[in-house]
């Protein structure tokens, strides 16, 4: 069910913004109404198009007349007195649009919100799918289950007479169990499926908890969009063949128009969250058009691929970081380059973390997936919160760790580390100074000064500690101090020479 709330959250990626609102945001619409000269009958319905108005007041008028809870009127002038006074009689909010979106355009992202996200008669979703695969269960007498290309549960039919395990397992568990899926691999069904539009039968396997099956492949073009599964012991007769085999054609429409809705939201919360990241003075209201209540947040970087395939994989992680109806997920996510970056609320770093795990358990077992947390964060310090996830990833190149998830809170010294390295990588390293000094001195002499005084500053001076890292006895370290006091002033006594030494130490060693 599309809200009003959702409404305007959507529309204001479009330019509209809500300047009246004398109802409730969750008041619900189900329908989009709009005057049609040729047709004397009076339109009604929730959300009216004030095509052809001349002011606000007239398109609120119209609005009124036709029961209307919202009415949205191009113009960018705020309402007058009597309009709104109007619009506060007749219970209806006023939504202006920005004159450069296109009454076609408007029409095409509303019809396309408002009539997606009705809820069907059977209320089980957001869309029509389940009450379609009931509808196709009760043809065929067969339970039914709609499936993406992934094999992940689209919708389902209530009929449940004679369900094997397997199909009571792929409902609770949303996807086909993994070893149902290694057989179809191995009967070639999924090799069927992506050649052909004929149902197929798949024999039972009892050892599996498999009864028999008919499949279909739903394709647009000659894209595969899902399947279309029929539990059956024997393979369906010629005519509830021909049943099944026709109602891909419509699941494939609906898949479609599905996709179609999906991306359109994907698009705006994309745009949005970019928007936060990289810093916006209207942030407070980015995030309420988000549906994201205040607080603090992460914000999680995650890269994915499948061997040298980077790309297939990153937009399957981004598929998956924003499934989900309406605003009930907990993050918003964006793709931007190569990295799918989420904003989830909370502070909490294990249920960033959980989050990221239900990203990797819901990609095939083949991507690689690497992600970084940023540290906690309040709706202004968000980009902050962005390059720290940013450099939480770049860790993963010096110490790669598969399925480990970085996070800022346990990773900031390596972090600093790598900040002065960038910073050393653009000239502003010393090139003159004591570790330089040494560094010279050992190339020209095969001495070992630089490491002998890194094993000294990291054990803060204990002589037997840095001559076992360094295999040496604890004289021979005593004697290279003296040498290395030689060649260049050291002051190994003054904390901040100390300080600086490890600091340079650690910036030029990659291990570090």
């Amino acid at each position: 069910m599309v809200t009003l709330d959702r409404l305007v959250n959507v529309l204001g990626g479009y330019g509209a913004w809500l300047c009246c609102c004398p109802v409730s945001r969750e008041v619900a619409l189900r329908d989009v109404v709009m005057d049609d000269p040729a047709d004397p009958r009076r339109s009604r319905g929730d959300v009216y198009l004030a095509v052809g108005a001349e002011s606000v007041l007239e398109a609120v008028e119209r609005a009124a007349a036709a029961r209307a809870s919202v009415v949205l009127v191009r113009g960018s002038a705020p309402p007058g007195p009597d309009a709104v006074e109007r619009a506060e009689d007749g219970l209806v909010a006023v939504l202006l649009v920005d004159p450069e979106v296109s009454w076609g355009q408007l029409a095409g992202v509303v019809y396309g919100l408002v009539l997606e996200g009705r809820e069907t008669e059977s209320g089980r979703g957001p869309t029509d799918l389940f009450a379609l695969a009931d509808s196709l269960a009760d043809a065929l007498g067969s339970a039914v289950t709609i499936e993406d290309q992934l094999s992940r549960v689209l919708a389902y039919s209530s009929r449940q007479q004679g369900a094997d395990r397997v199909r009571l397992e792929t409902i609770l568990g949303r996807r086909v169990p993994e070893p149902a899926r290694e057989l179809f691999e191995r009967r070639g069904v999924f090799a069927h499926l992506a050649e052909s539009d004929e149902p197929l039968f798949v024999e039972a396997a009892p050892e599996h908890g498999l009864t028999g099956r008919m499949v279909v492949a739903v394709r647009a073009g000659h894209q595969t969009l899902g399947s279309i599964w029929a539990e059956c012991p024997a393979p369906l007769s010629e005519v509830r063949s021909a049943v099944l085999h026709d109602s891909s054609r419509t699941v494939g429409l609906h898949l479609l128009r599905s996709r179609a809705s999906a991306d359109l939201e994907r698009q705006v919360e994309s745009d949005l969250v970019i928007r936060l990241l990289e810093g916006t003075p209207d942030a407070a209201a980015v995030l309420s058009r988000l549906g994201l209540p205040p607080g603090r947040f992460r914000v999680l970087a995650l890269q994915a691929h499948i061997a040298q395939e980077r790309h297939a994989a990153l937009l399957l992680a981004f598929e998956r970081a924003t499934t989900g109806f309406g605003w009930s997920r907990p993050g918003r996510s964006t793709l931007f380059s190569n990295t799918v970056y989420t904003i989830l609320p909370g502070e909490d770093v294990a249920i960033a973390r959980a989050w990221l795990d239900g990203i990797r358990a819901a990609l095939p077992a083949q991507v690689t997936v690497a992600a970084g947390i940023g540290g906690a964060a309040t709706t202004a310090e968000l980009p902050a919160s962005r390059r720290e996830s940013d450099e939480c990833l770049a860790l993963h190149d010096i110490r790669p760790e598969p399925g480990a998830t970085l996070a800022y809170d346990e990773s900031w010294d390596d972090i600093l580390i790598l900040r002065l390295r960038a910073a050393a990588a653009a000239g502003r390293a010393p090139a003159r100074g004591p570790i330089a000094d040494l560094a010279r001195h050992d190339a020209a002499n095969a001495t070992s000064y630089v490491a002998t005084l890194r094993a000294w500053l990291e054990t803060q001076g204990e002589l037997t500690e840095a001559a076992e890292r360094l295999g040496v006895h604890p004289n021979t370290v005593r004697y290279r101090l003296r040498k290395m006091a030689a060649v260049t002033p050291l002051r190994l006594d003054l904390p901040a020479k100390r300080l600086a030494m490890i600091i340079e130490l650690a910036v030029a060693d990659p291990r570090g």
